[in-house]
């Protein structure tokens, strides 16, 4: 199994342009990452609608890396991401503080016992990053963008969007790189249907990255619907699991 996904994976990474060698490295430790004995059945069950091997190979992330997740929720990705750096590496899962009843106890459950040992957990605001300047290879905003339009209580904001990137920007090392992945918006649609859709304009993200002084690396049409309307909620029944959505790697 592992060597038919690290296959698929290289050879959608090829027809986009990235190096064999890369592809193909980053691809195999992905697939191992997503085969470890540890690992949830739950969470393997959800990979065919995630595809974590084709978008974290599509981002090249690597052993060693330090990688901060925003948004990283109760861990799906987290545990997949500490597996693929290995010991070497570091993942910073950073959740806003206010999302913590969305979650229950899974994030507890996630790093119960040290079992992610290179794991460490931070609850900032997306404007208030957890870490020094110039000290991440990658930040991941994975199904997350969108929440700049989001409100969870009344006057409670998660972060000012255009300082969110500036601290994206921050963070991240000369050369790393911003892994974004998110549902998209209709067109000419604004922020704000974050909070009514759950949905973002790939162009917003783009703006606002650029802004901060990063660029845009490549992108994947890996995970686009032509099916999708884009103007329903990404959790109306008839849509969910199944929206069209931009993959965009920029570097600083």
């Amino acid at each position: 199994m592992k060597k038919i996904f690290s296959t698929l994976a290289l050879s959608m990474l090829l027809s986009l342009g990235v190096a064999s060698s890369a592809a193909g490295s980053s691809a195999d430790l992905v697939a191992a990452a997503l085969n470890h004995g540890d690992r949830a059945s739950a969470d393997a069950a959800d990979d065919g609608r995630r595809m974590p091997l084709e978008v974290l190979a599509f981002a090249g992330v690597e052993a060693g890396m330090t990688i901060l997740e925003m948004e990283a929720g109760a861990g799906y990705y987290t545990e997949i991401l500490s597996r693929t750096v290995g010991a070497s590496g570091t993942v910073i899962m950073q959740n806003p503080a206010p999302f913590d009843g969305f979650f229950g106890e899974a994030v507890t459950e996630r790093l119960a016992g040290n079992r992610l040992s290179n794991v460490r957990l931070s609850k900032t605001n997306f404007d208030a990053l957890d870490a020094p300047d110039n000290s991440v290879d990658m930040v991941t905003w994975i199904l997350g963008p969108h929440e700049l339009g989001f409100e969870p209580a009344e006057n409670v904001t998660l972060g000012d969007p255009a300082k969110a990137f500036q601290e994206i920007a921050r963070v991240l090392k000369p050369g790393g790189t911003f892994l974004a992945v998110d549902h998209i918006a209709p067109a000419m649609s604004g922020l704000d249907v974050g909070g009514t859709l759950h949905r973002i304009r790939e162009e917003i993200v783009t703006e606002f990255a650029e802004a901060a002084g990063l660029t845009v690396s490549r992108s994947s049409n890996l995970h686009k619907n032509e099916a999708d309307p884009l103007d329903n909620g990404v959790f109306d029944p008839s849509i969910q699991g199944k929206t069209s959505k931009f993959i965009v790697l920029y570097r600083k």
